[in-house]
């Protein structure tokens, strides 16, 4: 049976890449490319590969929101992350995302048709060195690790530490690949979950807890 391959991924000489790799072997089929996470969401919704190559960091929305996206309304096709993002928050956000592997790139060819095979089968797949920072993750220290504002989603946690270094809504927008409005709609729903009035309040309360940390002492003013 052919295995029917979308790619997601902002650059499109990677796109091309893959598409010259992957067309020359026996029973995959790329169906598809986009250049962005919202575009990648509605594709799957449209085409229905078996599997998409998402990309990590893309316009509009990024990958691990995509795929939170695309698991909720087509789970029947697999996301495998193929980015060069390895750092540990990283890797284990796509995973609780959805994601059923995740490569770097620059991963040999039989790997990564062998990723793809793999997830379509339902199997969990990862690089070696992502595959090796999960192994020390599981083998380190039981002790439970408290997240902070535990009634925040992960996004809504991401833009309030990055509010809390003194990051404006355009730039917190910038890094994260979305809309100033996007942003802005989060703030509003954090500010009502903490239950402060303000920004000002919010930065408050995300220091006490520990957020905003590694922005500190580089230059970022509150506003």
């Amino acid at each position: 049976m052919t295995v029917r391959i979308l790619l997601a991924d902002d650059h499109p000489v990677v796109r091309g890449g893959l598409r010259a790799l992957l067309d020359t072997i026996d029973g995959l089929e790329v169906v598809g490319e986009v250049g962005d996470g919202e575009a990648a969401v509605r594709e799957v919704q449209l085409s229905r590969p078996d599997v998409i190559l998402m990309d990590v960091r893309m316009p509009v929305l990024d990958g691990v929101e995509a795929t939170r996206r695309i698991r909720a309304a087509v789970p029947e096709t697999a996301v495998l992350m193929l980015t060069m993002y390895d750092d540990d928050a990283t890797v284990f956000t796509a995973m609780q995302a959805g994601a059923r592997g995740y490569l770097l790139k620059g991963a040999e060819q039989d790997e990564i048709v062998g990723a793809v095979r793999a997830v379509v089968a339902g199997q969990a797949i990862f690089g070696p060195g992502v595959a090796a920072r999960i192994l020390a993750h599981f083998s380190a220290s039981p002790a439970r690790v408290e997240v902070p504002f535990p009634e925040l989603t992960d996004r809504e946690r991401e833009i309030l530490d990055l509010l809390a270094t003194g990051s404006r809504t355009g730039a917190i927008a910038q890094q994260l690949f979305l809309s100033p409005k996007t942003v802005s709609n989060h703030l509003t729903s954090i500010f009502a979950k903490l239950q402060v009035a303000d920004r000002a309040a919010a930065i408050i309360r995300a220091r006490e807890g520990g957020l905003g940390e590694s922005g500190r002492g580089e230059g970022g003013r509150a506003p």
